[in-house]
C-alpha cells in the first residue's frame, strides 16, 4: 500500500479572528468532506499581535453556523517555526503579502463576511484542486 503523503497549509490575516479562521474552517470542511482529512495539517494564524487568545468574530462565527461549518479556533501569531513547518502559507490579502507587520485591523459588517466566506469557499475549492 502507497505510503500517505501529508500536506500542510496555513491561512494567514491580520488578527487570525476573521478571514483566515473562516478560511481554515472552509478548507477543514472540504477536505473532511472529500475523506481527505487525514493528508492535510490545516492552522490559521496572524500577522498581528491584536487578537492573541481570542475567537474568532461573532460574525465570522454566525456565518459558518449558517453554512454548517464547524469552527474552532483560538487566534495565535504566525512564528518562525511556522515557514518551516507548513507547505503552503496563505495570506488572505496583499498587504499581509507585502508587510507582515501591517497593523490594520479588520471591520465590516455581516455582508462583509458573507463576501469573506464566498471568497473563502471559491480559494480553498481551487487550492485544494490544483494540489490534490
Amino acid at each position: 500500500m502507497a505510503e500517505q503523503v501529508t500536506k500542510s497549509v496555513l491561512f494567514v490575516c491580520l488578527g487570525n479572528i476573521c478571514q483566515s479562521a473562516i478560511a481554515e474552517a472552509v478548507f477543514r470542511k472540504l477536505v473532511t468532506d472529500q475523506n481527505i482529512s487525514d493528508n492535510w495539517s490545516i492552522d490559521s494564524a496572524a500577522t498581528s499581535t491584536y487578537e492573541l487568545g481570542n475567537p474568532p468574530d461573532y460574525r465570522g462565527q454566525a456565518c459558518m453556523k449558517k453554512h454548517g461549518i464547524p469552527m474552532s479556533h483560538v487566534a495565535r501569531q504566525v512564528t518562525k517555526e511556522d515557514f518551516a513547518t507548513f507547505d503552503y502559507i496563505l495570506c488572505m490579502d496583499e498587504s499581509n503579502l507585502r508587510d507582515l507587520n501591517r497593523k490594520n485591523p479588520y471591520y465590516g459588517n455581516d455582508a462583509d463576511f458573507e463576501t469573506i466566506y464566498q471568497q473563502c469557499v471559491w480559494c480553498c475549492r481551487a487550492f485544494l484542486e490544483k494540489v490534490h
